[in-house]
């Protein structure tokens, strides 16, 4: 990219990062002690405000970057991500929302826990929801490290490896002084932003076509070189009985998986009750299908308008999809116009990853120190100490985000998200279905479905052609692969709940039904909730 580009795409990211800083700077002057405050912001947020801020959480740098590189890559087989993505928010609305609110304090093993013994449970739910943490950030640190190596004029790893540095150091600065609070507001800002920008890169693309989608479809389709074909199913899943197994299995993991992941669930203790946290939802969702259904436009924008093998010459897995388009609607290479469009476009994608980072590493941060910590802590300790303890997480958690940041740089950051999603969906939904639903369902359940669903999922990706036995692996030159499916959902997610079936009929102790009934009646009606 030209100068100008980098001059002028760098000072507008400055610009927000300066703006996400003054606001962090700003609220950590105010009372961040307590553990409410710092995990749930002292649950003050309006829904709307709320709702913003989910759709900032979930609206990843794997959906403005990665849905679209895929549907500009593969066309018809990528918009999987786009309708999974958004028929989740069915399973959180219907099933999770408003009972989370009214069971949990700060975070999902709050919900678990609270009819079962404590200490194994904390422990399992906190070691799931900072794995999923974890990969989740990945995705993010790989997005940054795409957009700027396309920024600085090369795919150099250099580029990469200091700009997913920045950005882990960016995120810890942000939660550590800033917590809930600061974090909800950059969510909002990012949001705002990230709307901004795809509704008029939507409008632009179709504006090219004078409205007509069919002609953005043909155009992609001959563009694409595949013809027809690449507005059919079967190019990225097709063809082989493993491909559509895969297919299958990424579908489960990303409708399931939502329900599970702890950086949305934690933003439901955000709000004052329970109706608050259902009407965030709806206010989310909106948001959220708005912008998945302009996701599409756009990767069908980028395929025939900037053209596939372009798009996989700068980025073999697509990241760079967007900002291309952007820099082709502008007016090309030179243009004042594309100059403009692509500067704005990257400075979008660098606020949204900076966001989402923000979000994980609080929720993760929060497990480490509110599950794990607490429930491990010397008797009497004193829960000031336990903000300090999550602060201490988020940068170690910071530093291991970073190290597989790294290691991950080639990987698509929408098939990266679907791999958290997945262990979300294993690990952390059957337990959290079953407290909430199954009278019968006990401490030794729980913790077989926890652990029934993350280490086969864990395990899976490990022996996958992930990591493996492909040219596009981690690890290209050795050949470790056992498990033929790039996505373990099909596999994982039943064994979760399978796990907890069998955990829960094989314990000892009968189920405390007393706690069971004093739960259901808190999660229906929010009587005792905070």
């Amino acid at each position: 990219m030209s100068g100008h580009h980098q001059a002028l795409a760098l000072l507008l990211f400055s610009a927000f990062v300066v703006v996400t800083l003054a606001i962090t700077t700003w609220v950590s002057r105010k009372r961040q002690g307590s553990a409410e405050e710092f995990y749930a912001g002292g649950r003050l947020f309006s829904p709307m405000e709320n709702g913003f801020a989910i759709a900032g959480d979930y609206m990843s740098a794997a959906s403005f970057l990665g849905i679209s590189g895929l549907i500009a890559l593969y066309g018809y087989d990528g918009m999987l991500y786009s309708v999974g993505f958004l028929v989740a928010w069915l399973v959180v609305l219907l099933l999770v929302a408003e009972l989370v609110r009214n069971c949990g304090r700060f975070t999902l093993a709050d919900v678990v826990a609270a009819r079962m013994a404590e200490r194994p449970v904390r422990t399992a739910v906190g070691v799931s929801s900072v794995t999923v943490s974890v990969l989740y950030l990945v995705a993010q640190m790989v997005g940054a490290g795409s957009l700027v190596a396309l920024l600085l004029g090369g795919t150099g790893d250099t580029a990469r490896s200091w700009t997913v540095v920045g950005v882990g150091a960016l995120m810890v600065v942000y939660v550590s002084l800033g917590g809930m609070r600061a974090t909800t507001w950059i969510q909002i800002v990012k949001a705002v932003l990230l709307m901004g920008g795809a509704v008029a890169l939507t409008v632009l693309v179709l504006a090219r076509f004078h409205g007509d989608v069919n002609s953005l479809l043909t155009s992609a389709a001959e563009r694409s070189g595949r013809g027809v074909d690449f507005l059919s199913p079967g190019i990225l899943y097709g063809g082989s009985w493993t491909a559509r197994l895969d297919f299958i299995s990424l579908g489960l993991a990303l409708v399931l998986g939502t329900a599970g992941l702890p950086h949305i669930l934690s933003r439901f203790y955000t709000v004052p009750t329970a109706r608050a946290a259902r009407r965030s939802v709806v206010w989310s969702i909106g948001l959220i299908g708005g912008f998945y259904l302009m996701t599409i436009v756009l990767g069908f924008g980028a395929a025939a308008l900037v053209g596939p093998a372009d798009v996989r010459a700068s980025s073999a897995s697509g990241n760079t999809a967007v900002p291309l388009l952007a820099l082709v609607l502008g007016g090309g290479e030179g243009s004042t116009g594309g100059t403009v469009l692509f500067a704005v476009v990257a400075a979008v994608a660098f606020a949204t990853i900076l966001a989402v980072v923000a979000g994980i590493t609080l929720a993760s941060s929060a497990s480490v120190a509110h599950d794990l910590y607490a429930s491990w802590r010397r008797p009497g300790a004193r829960r000031r100490g336990e903000v300090g303890v999550a602060r201490a997480a988020a940068v170690g958690i910071g530093v291991v985000a970073i190290g597989l940041g790294l290691l991950a740089r080639d990987l698509n950051v929408a098939f990266l998200v679907g791999l958290a999603f997945a262990v979300a969906a294993s690990a952390n939904l059957p337990a959290l279905l079953y407290s909430l639903f199954w009278r019968s369902f006990t401490t030794r359940g729980a913790v077989w479905a926890v652990y029934g669903g993350l280490i086969p999922a864990v395990l899976l990706v490990l022996v996958s052609p992930v990591v493996s036995g492909s040219p596009s692996s981690l690890f290209p030159g050795v050949d470790f692969q056992l498990f033929p499916l790039e996505n373990p959902g099909l596999v994982s997610v039943p064994a979760g709940f399978l796990a907890g079936w069998i955990g829960t009929v094989t314990s000892p102790e009968p189920p405390d039904r007393a706690r069971h009934a004093e739960t259901e009646v808190r999660a229906l009606t929010g009587a005792g909730a905070v």
